[in-house]
């Protein structure tokens, strides 16, 4: 079953990664029936000071594309989606090369929707697991 009805433009998902999103040079990669992909580049920037890629730059990628395929879901509806929680398994170091996070659905509520994401190194190899938690809200922020 598809997680969204309409069809997905990357291009305009891009336009619209500014700020923190533009910053870890997030950008989106893939639509199917199964999800939203993003890819960031792991660079010295993006390091811990032990020279491999620090979690907290994990969990941004993955929250910013479990937003974003909330964000898909409702937006014709006059609504914004905004990040509750945020959890991150680290399971493999990286030190360069780009990182790709997928966000599955796990429930879609009116209010509600949660995500589990995998992120994982250009050799495929799982390197998180995140599950994402995200309000939805009125356009106005009510």
């Amino acid at each position: 079953m598809a997680w969204i009805e309409e069809e997905l433009d990357l291009s305009q998902i891009n336009a619209l990664a500014q700020g923190m999103v533009k910053h870890m040079g997030i950008v989106f990669t893939a639509v199917d029936d199964e999800g939203l992909t993003a890819s960031m580049p792991v660079e010295e920037s993006s390091h811990q000071p032990f020279g491999i890629l620090h979690g907290g730059a994990t969990a941004t990628l993955a929250e910013t594309v479990g937003s974003f395929a909330s964000y898909a879901l409702v937006h014709k509806q006059g609504k914004h989606t905004v990040g509750m929680e945020v959890t991150a398994q680290h399971l493999r170091s990286v030190k360069a090369g780009h990182i790709h996070a997928k966000a599955l659905p796990v429930h879609i509520g009116r209010k509600v929707h949660v995500w589990d994401i995998r992120v994982k190194d250009d050799a495929e190899r799982l390197i998180a697991l995140c599950k994402l938690t995200v309000m939805v809200i009125d356009a106005d922020g009510q």
